[in-house]
């Protein structure tokens, strides 16, 4: 296992993350993997051994039940807590009936933060991240909060999910002016066959010097290999009952008949050719891998070890690349006037 800096924090995060959306089965989240205790500390122990130091969760997964069943298991396991970096989102909805269960409130994410804590039995989470974008409260106030509980001690670091490339910006220019902790890292969608990060979000987090984490880096299960290009799949599969996230998919099913012969010529799977493209991604401190069972885990952890060739990366880059859009081609085209000096006639 290898580790990456998270942004600009200083703090070192493995490669590969435990995503921990599949603990749990209450209401909407069963579909996503419905694991109980005993499933979920096999899967902490496997990740940790391996090398991983990283854990992502969320208030909202299986509405808390997915913190629980985290924290149950690094108690149970006597994980020290200074060798893990433990993540945790809020923002969705914990109630179908308490009017302030949602949102970024400060009334809302500091009822949530001690709650998850009391979920996760620890006395601060190292990364608290919003997990979306509230248009109903201004983001004056939620910085101001999320400063305030990094003041406190029970959050180390804060970062977002699932924003705008304008929303990212007008935060941190907000926390610039305010003398305030300021967002640390950006958790998105980003595959090899959904590059769209790469028009905005990326560009900015590089010049600010975010970290990435990356959400679904198999597209849903969409590029293990395992779904056909009628959209046949295995029983069972997240995929097969719940199509998301939104993929194109004649151009996804086309990058997975590119990756089947690397995978062969490689002897790894689909999916770790997938895995491992994103590695290969300068802007990437973190992929977020779940799962469902031992072997599943392994298969993805395993991906660690597979270093694709300049041809492989080139063919995969050539055909999932974006297409030229404005502003884009024009700031490249103006980009050409500056990439070398004039000379002297």
């Amino acid at each position: 296992m290898k580790y990456r800096l998270l942004g600009r924090t200083g703090m070192y995060v493995s490669e590969l993350c435990l995503g921990t959306m599949t603990f749990g089965g209450q209401g909407f989240w069963k579909v996503m993997g419905g694991l109980g205790q005993e499933s979920v500390t096999a899967l902490v122990r496997q990740s940790f051994d391996a090398g991983v130091n990283f854990i992502d969760t969320a208030n909202v997964y299986s509405l808390g039940e997915s913190e629980t069943l985290t924290g149950n298991a690094i108690k149970s396991l006597g994980l020290p807590r200074d060798e893990l970096v433990v993540a945790t989102k809020a923002f969705g909805a914990m109630s179908e009936v308490k009017v302030n269960g949602q949102g970024q409130s400060r009334y809302h994410l500091m009822n949530e933060l001690d709650a998850s804590l009391k979920r996760l039995q620890l006395d601060h989470v190292d990364l608290y991240q919003l997990h979306g974008f509230d248009p109903l409260t201004p983001l004056e106030d939620v910085l101001s909060t999320l400063n305030d509980m990094v003041r406190s001690g029970k959050v180390r670091y804060f970062g977002l999910c699932n924003m705008a490339a304008w929303q990212i910006m007008k935060g941190l220019a907000i926390s610039e002016k305010n003398h305030w902790s300021r967002f640390e890292s950006v958790q998105a969608y980003y595959t090899v066959a959904g590059r769209d990060l790469e028009r905005e979000v990326i560009p900015l987090l590089q010049d600010q010097k975010l970290g990435l984490m990356v959400w679904s880096p198999l597209a849903g299960g969409l590029l293990s290999g395992k779904f056909s290009a009628d959209g046949k799949g295995p029983e069972g599969t997240r995929r097969a009952s719940f199509d998301f996230p939104v993929v194109d998919k004649p151009r996804a099913f086309a990058i997975v008949d590119a990756m089947r012969p690397i995978a062969a010529y490689h002897k790894a799977s689909v999916a770790q050719v997938a895995l491992a493209w994103l590695l290969s991604r300068p802007s990437v401190s973190s992929v977020i891998i779940g799962a469902k069972a031992p072997e599943q885990l392994t298969d993805n952890l395993d991906a660690t070890k597979l270093e694709l060739t300049a041809e492989d990366l080139q063919a995969l880059g050539e055909l999932s690349k974006l297409q030229p859009e404005y502003p884009g081609w024009m700031l490249e085209r103006q980009g050409q006037y500056r990439a070398k000096p004039p000379e002297r006639p």
